[in-house]
């Protein structure tokens, strides 16, 4: 059986003041009507029934993914009592594939990107649960670059094994840390480099066994929580367990140092909509180059991001900010700057604001 497991716990920080701890980013309707976690769903549609989609959430929000997706079982919402990065989400999420079916595939699908192109995806989708679905291999999707962008990790591919369903399958050469803007341009004239877009499919039990191998303290803690699960007294002992995992990405702590790990490129209009400039590539942008959402007059105003739907907004003779009212907090900066909001609301928290966060 294949499973999709989505993970919805991020804070969604670059996206302030829109995003806050109580509704982050996944939770917000940035690119249409459908909010981000709802359109990660909806690209399952036809692939995985809704009793096969999971999603791993932080306690705060397991309200809010039932309403967004009442098509779910409510079992189905697995709660973290805190974010310990994405090794501990995935384990949790195998674990209860695990209980489901011990032969099962799960699918790793972040809750907040963006795709163009659902049948394409759908396609890279299907192929990899086929090459996952024996057990042998770790697949990732990697996503052909079209810019040297310093904000992803990449993949370097390496040789060519076979077709899956006509979609060429690498074995993965290595794994690179978010590289610098000359690194970035090598990357992209080499050719063999993909974005990593942070989607993996593979079998539950394989995974689970490489935690076990590479991240022993990690296997100890959800060993522990299994054997809760099997008692029927799993909350209390996630609420005294989890908090004391090791945080580390998935990434890091397995895939970089698994042998048997395959990528499959993507090209089906992929972002991860990391920060509010993101908005541009994946809306319409109006004849000055502008997104704008909310009603004024926008004089001799060029490539800005303007989101304030509640708000009269009047500009003259700006160009390259972002400019957000969510009704009770403004932000103004320069859209170059917009990947250090992070910066800004550490500020905020450090000034005793901590009510705007």
């Amino acid at each position: 059986m294949f499973y999709a497991v989505i993970m919805a716990g991020g804070a969604g920080e670059r996206f302030w003041p829109l995003s806050r701890r109580d509704r982050p980013k996944q939770f917000l309707s940035l690119v249409g009507e459908r909010t981000m976690l709802q359109l990660t769903f909806d690209r399952l549609a036809g692939l995985v029934p809704p009793e096969n989609v999971l999603v791993v959430t932080g306690v705060n929000y397991i309200e809010t993914v039932r309403q967004q997706l009442p098509e779910i079982p409510p079992e189905n919402i697995v709660a973290e009592p805190c974010g310990r990065d994405t090794a501990a989400a995935v384990g949790l999420g195998a674990l209860h594939v695990l209980r489901k079916d011990p032969r099962g595939v799960m699918a790793v699908l972040p809750a907040d990107h963006y795709i163009a192109h659902v049948r394409r995806f759908q396609s890279v989708l299907q192929a990899g649960v086929s090459l996952a679905a024996g057990g042998q291999w770790l697949v990732t999707m990697g996503i052909t670059p079209t810019r040297p962008d310093t904000g992803y990790g990449y993949i370097c591919q390496g040789e060519l094994l076979e077709y899956q369903d006509g979609i060429p399958v690498y074995r993965v050469e290595r794994f690179t840390e978010k590289p610098g803007p000359e690194k970035a341009r090598q990357f992209l004239a080499a050719g063999c480099y993909l974005w990593n877009s942070g989607m993996f499919i593979w079998r539950a039990d394989l995974i689970y066994r490489l935690i076990e191998e590479h991240l022993p303290a990690l296997a100890a803690g959800l060993a522990e929580i299994g054997r809760a699960m099997d008692r029927g007294s799993c909350q209390e002992v996630l609420s005294r367990v989890y908090p004391g995992l090791p945080k580390v990405s998935i990434d890091y702590g397995v895939m970089e140092k698994a042998p048997n790990v395959l990528v499959l490129p993507g090209d089906f209009g992929w972002d991860d909509v990391g920060s509010w400039p993101a908005l541009e590539r994946c809306r319409e942008t109006e004849e000055n180059g502008n997104v704008i959402e909310a009603r004024g007059v926008f004089l001799e105003t060029c490539n800005s991001i303007i989101h304030a739907p509640g708000r009269l907004v009047a500009t003259l003779g700006v160009e390259n900010l972002v400019v957000v009212d969510d009704g009770e907090c403004l932000l103004v900066c320069r859209k170059d700057r917009a990947q250090e909001l992070k910066r800004l609301t550490a500020a905020l928290k450090e000034a005793g604001l901590e009510d705007a966060l």
